[in-house]
């Protein structure tokens, strides 16, 4: 019986819609899911949430709810990891701090100081995973969708090389799915392939029946003002490939939008966002539980288009598909840095993942995306090293952070930053680990 391991399971909607995505596929074999947490409380209702959509979808499930991440991960084939570390709190750190010095963001998750600091308390925890796989299934596949996705998975190449890990993340779908809403074409027969890196990739191609879709998107630009205070579209206008991540995570990956107030009025930006949605979040689960408790069914979403679930039946079922992955470059895009963490396109089969070399991008976007990928490595050396000053340069290369404080706040800010997460990192960084 194939087995999947779920690791921050007490991430509710999210395991919740993989699961359901996992359970429409109705040719799939018995399935032995193992959802871990170190929230007691999440893991049950998970647990619940479980068990309730495996009965909707009539599907034979083996359903276990462990504490024990070691006696979850024994004998996994797949592992989908889903931590976020340190939860709300330290997300309204990222935020909430930086934003005080006069440093904003709306996410803070992938990249810049956000994504730096969740990066550095995340590696730890990846490590340790990452050690217990080595022994209890060096086999499986670890299927990551925790952010910052590149630094992660670039991490993971580091420290366990030979594991065989993918980083997953549905923003090309849903930018395709969006742009072809927008123009009025159908998604089905559309044709579309996009790389760099994750949620600053580019979509190189696009097309329905052989129709290049780009002059359509442009042609409804023109035609409406209010596109053009989009942030995506600004980026489309000025590079001339479109981004793969919504407007609200791009605003913060260059030095264009959070840099003023009239650019943030400008470009409909709201600052701090994932504070909000990070609520939302909570509040979606303390639902599900109400709902489980109650003995109510759970919403769930008419979806199909999460990659965990599509690569999992790939390879239990031989079923052939493209999706896009993030994987360790190399040869896959020739004009981005050897080892670093790109995402392109891949096939997928009953022998795994396997990504597809696209040569070399647009200058202008892999221009961008070498300067994130430049706080990606800062980050990762610090780690490596123990070097706090490459952290605070980390945050230095990033255009949003420098366009927006001097060298001598960002060194001061990354002090506060150590200070309030400091029982989540290293010693060597500063931390109490």
């Amino acid at each position: 019986m194939p087995q999947i391991v779920f690791i921050g399971a007490g991430s509710v909607v999210f395991t919740r819609q993989l699961l359901a995505d996992l359970f429409r596929f109705d040719d799939l074999p018995p399935l032995r899911i193992v959802l871990h947490d170190i929230d007691g409380e999440r893991l049950e209702v998970a647990r619940g949430t479980a068990e309730q959509v495996a009965a909707r979808f009539g599907r034979d499930a083996e359903i276990v709810a462990t504490a024990d991440r070691r006696a979850a991960l024994t004998g996994a084939d797949f592992v989908i990891n889903m931590i976020q570390v340190g939860g709300i709190a330290a997300t309204r750190v990222d935020l909430e701090v930086p934003a005080a010095a006069g440093l904003l963001q709306t996410i803070g998750d992938t990249t810049g100081v956000g994504g730096v600091f969740r990066g550095l308390r995340t590696f730890p925890v990846l490590t340790a995973i990452a050690n217990d796989m080595r022994e209890l299934c060096p086999d499986a596949w670890f299927l990551n969708y925790t952010n910052p996705m590149a630094m992660n998975v670039w991490w993971l190449s580091v420290v366990a090389p030979e594991l065989k890990t993918v980083g997953l993340c549905h923003s090309v779908f849903w930018t395709v799915h969006d742009l072809c809403e927008l123009i009025g074409v159908p998604l089905e027969g559309t044709h579309y392939r996009a790389a760099g890196v994750n949620h600053q990739a580019w979509l190189l191609e696009w097309s329905h029946d052989g129709e290049d879709l780009y002059p359509r998107l442009r042609e409804a630009i023109e035609r409406d003002p209010e596109l053009r205070r989009r942030v995506r579209v600004e980026i489309f206008r000025r590079i001339g490939y479109y981004p793969t991540e919504t407007s609200e995570h791009s605003s913060e990956y260059l030095d264009w939008f959070l840099r003023s107030p009239e650019q943030i009025e400008r470009f409909r930006i709201e600052p701090l966002q994932y504070v909000g949605i990070s609520e939302e979040n909570v509040a979606e689960f303390e639902q599900a539980k109400r709902l489980l408790a109650e003995g109510l069914p759970l919403e769930l979403e008419e979806s199909a288009t999460e990659y965990a679930p599509q690569i999992i039946h790939s390879m239990l079922t031989g079923t052939e598909r493209t999706i896009h992955a993030n994987v360790v470059n190399r040869g896959l895009i020739g004009n981005l840095p050897e080892g670093a963490v790109v995402e392109v396109p891949a096939r997928v089969d009953a022998d795994g993942v396997h990504p597809e070399a696209v040569g070399d991008i647009p200058v202008q976007g892999a221009a961008l995306n070498r300067t994130y990928l430049s706080v990606a490595e800062l980050a990762i050396q610090a780690a490596r090293t123990g070097d706090p000053e490459l952290v605070r340069r980390a945050v230095l290369t990033d255009p949003n952070a420098s366009s927006s404080l001097t060298p001598e706040q960002i060194w001061a800010l990354c002090d506060e930053l150590t200070a309030k997460h400091a029982h989540l990192l290293p010693k060597a960084l500063g931390g109490t680990l």
